[in-house]
């Protein structure tokens, strides 16, 4: 008997998590979302054409290489750093409403990487399974984890994202 009420706890629990909406899933993780700053240069943050939306690159407030100043797992952090970051931005220029995204669809991640530093896929790790973890099957997307032999200011990573919205 106590099996079976265990089970459908945590059955319950389960579906309840599903159905939660990206902002609710944000809450219960216990993020909270940052101002989104403004651009460092003659760019803008995002750009929507026709149902997509294009992030600009968003970068680690942590400095240095991976491999070299840097290990694996503080990269992993760093991208999810970015991730809640991006997350912000996302929620911009959404109009508030991350409910509005349909999909992920392509993530480039890039890597302040020393010469033989080769887990820039670990590190990127950190933003997608964030995504996944708010969004679902929605945040799985394809991407790219390259490293770089310099990024600017120093930074660990920066992140690009293009999601797909609801028409």
């Amino acid at each position: 008997m106590k099996k079976v009420f265990c089970g459908i706890i945590f059955f319950l629990v389960s579906i309840s998590t599903l159905s939660q909406n990206p902002e609710e899933k944000i809450a219960a993780l216990g993020i909270i979302l940052p101002e989104v700053t403004a651009p460092s240069a003659n760019f803008v943050k995002w750009k929507k054409a026709g149902n997509l939306l294009f992030l600009s690159g968003d970068g680690s407030s942590l400095k240095g290489k991976l491999g070299d100043d840097l290990s694996t797992e503080e990269g992993y952090a760093a991208a999810r750093e970015t991730g809640i970051e991006i997350l912000a931005t996302l929620k911009a220029a959404c109009d508030g409403d991350l409910n509005r995204i349909k999909q992920f669809v392509k993530v480039r991640g890039m890597v302040n990487s020393a010469p033989d530093f080769y887990d820039q896929p670990k590190v990127i790790n950190g933003f997608s399974d964030l995504m996944v973890e708010v969004f679902g099957e929605k945040g799985k997307h394809t991407r790219a984890a390259v490293g770089h032999c310099s990024l600017p200011s120093n930074i660990a990573l920066e992140i690009e994202v293009i999601v797909e919205l609801e028409e």
